[in-house]
């Protein structure tokens, strides 16, 4: 397998989609100044690209609930398995001070971005720092990010194409079984001239079953993927 470049996520209409007022009840009977220190961010919040509020309100799966705030313990392994899930990571951000202030402005973050799950992270050993990475459940038409080819690529391959970044459980281009560097080449016969070019033939075909010819491993497979009605402008 050749060397990838960093995946590109892609906006609603090809892929893979609310503020919320918040109101905090006091813990125990310490005192506000007590209870829920000045937070001081490392980081402020940070967006995932593509994952500004309009797109986050219009793909959500369902209307946003109470945030559920677990404790990570491996950022990779748990972000695989809230993918695995259909969860799309929205944003993050560094937090200092107590675990109580941490949990309640993560809460706070949390809704007004309208997550539905947030891993927390204690700080490393000798550093201050909780890390938070925030998730929200997203209807997904396609489930599977894509990049261009590079120069090197499409010679191997003799052709131009997309290689297929990470799937989403659950989701068309998961239970078609498109894996992780699937090289996708042809849509219904048609060569795919890029990226832009997948995302137009996604877009055109949405609602209906479409024939992949991909090549992995070197071997040139087909796949049916049905895709998903996409409602919306935009969408991944």
């Amino acid at each position: 397998m050749l060397r990838r470049s960093p995946f590109v996520a892609l906006a609603a209409l090809t892929l893979l989609g609310g503020c919320a007022s918040v109101s905090h009840t006091p813990y125990g009977t310490t005192s506000p100044a007590e209870e829920h220190p000045p937070m001081q961010p490392a980081s402020p919040y940070v967006p995932e690209p593509g994952r500004d509020a309009a797109t986050i309100a219009e793909m959500r799966a369902a209307p946003p609930s109470e945030p559920g705030i677990e404790t990570g313990r491996n950022t990779a392994g748990d972000h695989k398995r809230l993918v695995a899930q259909g969860f799309v990571r929205v944003g993050s951000a560094r937090y200092g001070g107590s675990e109580s202030g941490v949990r309640d402005e993560v809460d706070r973050q949390a809704r007004a971005v309208g997550a539905d799950r947030v891993m927390l992270y204690p700080p490393d050993a000798g550093a201050a720092d909780w890390s938070a990475a925030f998730y929200v459940r997203f209807k997904l038409p396609f489930g599977a990010t894509f990049r261009d080819l590079t120069a090197a690529e499409r010679t191997t391959l003799g052709s131009d194409g997309v290689e297929i970044g990470s799937v989403v459980g659950g989701t068309p281009a998961s239970r078609a079984n498109l894996l992780a560097g699937d090289f996708v080449v042809q849509v219904n016969g048609r060569p795919v001239a890029g990226r832009a070019a997948f995302q137009n033939e996604l877009r055109a075909n949405a609602g209906r079953q479409v024939t992949l010819t991909i090549v992995r491993n070197g071997e040139t497979v087909q796949r049916a993927v049905r895709l998903g009605a996409v409602t919306g402008p935009s969408g991944p």
